[in-house]
């Protein structure tokens, strides 16, 4: 943590940096960059800031567009992929003028301010969120949308439909949906995933383990340590950044897609989810279901009633929703149930120490914004436990069966995820208040959400699909 200019100027010489880049964020999630040299970083850069356009980040029109970032000086890293020393710092987005106030609508002010109103309104000390990070890694990656040529290629050793050909035949293949927890020579990916591992350790983001996952094309999975809501959100940032760098080093191409395969397992970002107040678990109370206090039944209640709002941020892309449909053990009932892989929120059966309990929320991915995604989750929570919504009367569960297995009469009493992000818009549109509760979320943010999804929507909908050709070419 740095305190000034002078202290930044002596750790860069220190450590033989010359350069420093900024990161910053924009709505959907994506990060930009802007770098100066080491000798320009001043005084002035902390307390002035650099200036930027606004409407290029989504977050201004255009004919008032000027804005300002600072460097955050607690949170930085060396990056470990340029071939000149760079310091990263992390970025706070204020708007320009006398007040020079935060920026209100930036994701990582958004994260903060989730922080601060746990703790003013003495619900908990601070959030603990722990993602799951699945991803693919392919050998190549192909894709056109032109008006004469619309599709993807895609190919990887490891795939079933590589068993045939001359590069890769020492038939150590990986079955369709075959790939969990599989050992070498059949993972591939052991060594590369290793080294991501390892960096992200030395990145201070630490692992809690990482696996194959079970599609068999190269699917993956990282795991995170417990951090809070605006610590977890830099660390996703920093996965990507990782996983993305160290797979174009090993000549591959990773992705954080959805359902980037047809039939085979979808990726998810499953969120463990705590509440602490100093060193104590609100979640867990002997006796209770699944040993769960009634501060996480409540949770579990807000967010189970916000579930289909809450999509707006935790599955915003047109690809969330061919992943989230039956039979992929992806989630698609608004229900909780103990070890219960089928439903929106998962209690997991083996963490049974007081300061171990805890829920999953599983049917997020990683094409959120991870800022306003986990935000949104820990406001949800909060609405329940202030209003206490009680998952049981609300008719929620628990349920401790697959419910793919249940009777379509029995399937019908239990409440539906959105099916695409045309009904996760309707939902947002009328069930928002629990996020605006405080001022973390500001209804500008809403509302350019929304503008971003029916335009995700609307595009997605007019374009041809190739399985459209198969199908109705010959009518």
């Amino acid at each position: 943590m740095f305190s000034n200019h002078m202290e930044v100027q002596a750790f860069c010489e220190e450590h033989q940096i010359e350069l420093i880049d900024f990161k910053l964020l924009d709505l959907a999630g994506r990060w930009h960059h802007l770098t100066i040299p080491v000798s320009r970083f001043t005084k002035a850069t902390i307390t002035d800031g650099i200036g930027f356009d606004g409407s290029s980040y989504g977050f201004l029109t255009v004919e008032k567009s000027d804005m300002v970032f600072k460097p955050d000086l607690e949170q930085y890293f060396i990056d470990p992929f340029t071939e000149v020393k760079t310091l990263v710092f992390f970025t706070k987005i204020y708007h320009t003028g006398e007040n020079n106030q935060r920026f209100a609508s930036d994701p990582r002010y958004v994260a903060e301010k989730v922080e601060a109103y746990l703790k003013d309104e003495k619900i908990a000390s601070h959030a603990l969120l722990g993602p799951e990070f699945e991803f693919y890694t392919f050998d190549s990656c192909h894709y056109s949308l032109t008006p004469e040529n619309y599709g993807y290629r895609i190919d990887t050793k490891q795939a079933v439909w590589r068993s045939n050909t001359e590069e890769n035949n020492n038939g150590y293949i990986v079955k369709h949906k075959g790939g969990y927890h599989v050992d070498i020579p059949f993972d591939i990916n052991f060594d590369m995933r290793n080294e991501m591992t390892l960096k992200l350790e030395a990145l201070n983001v630490p692992v809690k383990y990482q696996h194959p996952e079970v599609g068999g094309p190269g699917q993956q999975e990282i795991e995170l340590a417990f951090g809070n809501t605006i610590c977890m959100a830099d660390r996703s940032m920093i996965v990507k950044y990782v996983v993305r760098n160290i797979a174009v080093k090993h000549n591959r191409t990773a992705t954080f897609m959805p359902k980037p395969i047809l039939g085979e397992a979808g990726s998810g970002m499953h969120v463990h989810i705590q509440l602490f107040e100093g060193d104590e678990n609100l979640f867990y109370e002997k006796g209770g279901y699944s040993d769960l206090s009634d501060v996480g039944l409540y949770a579990i209640g807000g967010i189970l009633k916000h579930a289909a709002s809450l999509m707006a941020f935790t599955n915003p892309s047109t690809n969330s929703y061919k992943r989230l449909v039956p039979g992929y053990e992806a989630p698609v009932s608004i229900c909780y149930g103990t070890a219960n892989r089928s439903s929106v929120i998962r209690i997991p059966g083996y963490a049974t120490q007081p300061d171990k309990k805890r829920f999953e929320f599983r049917p997020s991915d990683a094409t959120a914004n991870p800022y306003l995604a986990y935000s949104a989750l820990v406001m949800a929570a909060i609405d329940g436990i202030k209003h206490k919504i009680d998952p049981v009367k609300e008719g929620y569960g628990p349920l401790d069966v697959n419910v793919f297995h249940l009777s379509d009469e029995q399937r019908k009493r239990i409440k539906a995820l959105p099916k695409n992000l045309f009904e996760v818009i309707e939902a947002i549109e009328s069930d928002y208040d629990y996020l605006i509760e405080g001022g973390i979320f500001t209804k500008g943010l809403i509302d350019d959400q929304i503008a971003y999804l029916k335009r995700e929507a609307l595009e997605e909908s007019v374009v041809p699909s190739p399985r459209e050709y198969k199908m109705y070419y010959d009518l």
